[in-house]
């Protein structure tokens, strides 16, 4: 990407000469070295020089270096530090441990602790439910991963993998009030993983599954699923389709296409593409076309594993059987959760007429937002840093909530398709346009929105089996 972004934010510690003109110089160089400068601020004043905190978003970290050498090369001016922010933001990690109550004395503490607690201990060893009410397990979340399938990083490992689980843990807390906790486990065997979860899984209300690579994690979810008697979400799949949903039903509003005649293709059939299309079908999709590396999936191919037998048996019903590039002349839609820079302005301009594209690979995109929008009519992406930022902060810190105040432990497709539309909902008539398809991550009313519809969703009869919902995820459940 060739955007400044502020993932990539620097501060300069600079020394520069004490003149009227200097910080205007400073500002003119950082600019014309392609950065964007976020703030400067005048530190220090000595007799003959200043100090300058100078701030500004770059591309990468070797874009920061460049920036400390263009002001390097100023006259007078001495960069004496370069700090990354991003880093800076991680320094000691991103979450404490907060007590919800008092200990300001010995009454207090014989209440908290020994000897008070004991009685609550009773308590819930007579009647293990109230645990619910007696101890975190009310509101507490587990992110658990195994760092097999990191962003787009791929496999680097459980400690690697931390700052993602703090961040997801963060953001429970601040948009739902949700106290979550990363949980990283040194291991990547399926029986293994299922086997920890089980046995941590009294100290927690939910487990939210993150980063955990396909196929495995298909196998993990439906067997936590079934063996515990707490809320189960692989939010790489189930947030990824809900915000996707609601994206896609804004973008439809936009150019005018209705769901059910559009032709969809989508690039990526891991965990993210196989529940987007899961959910896509469940709200009427009809004319959609998974690919892989290999091209379309289609009952034409032979394929090994489940959940791509499952996509071949309920998509492309015309059994195309091309590339990417081809599947891509003349579709509607196209939803990118595979790898950076697998599209090019060309194959964008084979699309349809009032094309929608979301390229949606983090951090790098299948295409560059702006090079899709010369021909898309709207384009969306993962990044905070375009418009349409399809993030799934906007629904599992209100889905869990829902969960949690529902007391439910088994999840259907109403409440995803639910979470989606509610998000949905959020962006008004008045607001919508091709730049504004979704609601701001930071629209406090989404997470309360999303919450309301999951708890009404839950106390609703599912579906009776074999019914279109039903059958639309019906591999989710599969024997793999």
């Amino acid at each position: 990407m060739a955007n400044p972004s502020p993932g990539y934010s620097i501060t300069l510690r600079v020394e520069a000469p004490s003149a009227f003109t200097t910080t205007a110089e400073l500002a003119a160089a950082v600019g014309a070295a392609g950065a964007s400068i976020t703030a400067l601020d005048v530190t220090e004043s000595h007799h003959g020089h200043i100090m300058v905190e100078v701030t500004c978003n770059t591309t990468d970290a070797a874009h920061g270096e460049q920036v400390r050498d263009a002001l390097d090369k100023l006259d007078g001016v001495r960069v004496h530090h370069l700090s990354d922010r991003t880093f800076e933001m991680h320094l000691g990690g991103k979450l404490e441990v907060v007590p919800k109550v008092a200990l300001r004395n010995h009454d207090d503490l014989s209440r908290a602790y020994t000897p008070g607690v004991a009685r609550v201990c009773l308590a819930i060893a007579e009647n293990p439910e109230e645990a619910r009410n007696l101890t975190i397990k009310r509101n507490t979340i587990a992110v658990v991963s195994d760092g097999s399938a990191v962003l787009g990083l791929g496999n680097i490992g459980p400690a690697a993998a931390l700052p993602v689980m703090e961040g997801k843990a963060a953001l429970f807390k601040q948009f739902a009030d949700v106290d979550a906790w990363p949980v990283c486990l040194d291991t990547q065997d399926t029986e293994e993983i299922i086997s920890i979860v089980k046995a941590l899984a009294p100290v927690y209300g939910g487990v939210n599954l993150e980063d955990i690579a396909a196929p495995r994690c298909f196998e993990i979810e439906k067997r936590l699923r079934a063996e515990l008697d707490i809320p189960v979400f692989h939010d790489d799949q189930h947030g990824t389709a809900i915000v996707t949903l609601a994206a896609l039903t804004n973008a439809l509003r936009v150019v005018g296409k209705n769901l059910g005649e559009v032709r969809i293709v989508v690039s990526g059939v891991g965990a993210a593409g196989s529940a987007i299309i899961q959910l896509l079908l469940a709200e009427g999709a009809r004319h959609i076309v998974a690919c892989d590396r290999k091209g379309a999936i289609s009952s034409a191919r032979d394929h090994v594993d489940p959940h791509r037998q499952w996509i071949a048996g309920n998509t492309n019903q015309e059994a195309f059987e091309g590339s990417l590039h081809e599947a891509l002349v003349d579709a509607d839609v196209f939803i990118g959760v595979s790898a950076p820079n697998v599209l090019a302005v060309e194959h964008v301009a084979s699309m349809a007429g009032k094309a929608i594209v979301f390229a949606m690979a983090n951090p790098d995109p299948e295409i560059d937002p702006i090079l899709a929008a010369r021909h898309a009519a709207v384009v969306a992406t993962g990044r905070s840093d375009f418009p349409n930022q399809i993030n799934n902060v906007l629904a599992f810190p209100g889905f869990f909530r829902g969960l949690l105040d529902a007391g439910v432990s088994d999840i259907t497709p109403q409440m995803l398709v639910a979470a989606a539309r509610a998000i949905a909902a959020r962006v008004g008539d008045d607001e919508l346009d091709p730049s504004f398809i979704v609601p701001s991550v930071f629209d406090p009313h989404v997470a309360a929105d999303v919450a309301a519809a999951v708890r009404a969703a839950a106390a609703t009869p599912a579906a009776a089996p074999g019914t279109e919902t039903d059958q639309a995820y019906s591999f989710a459940s599969a024997d793999f």
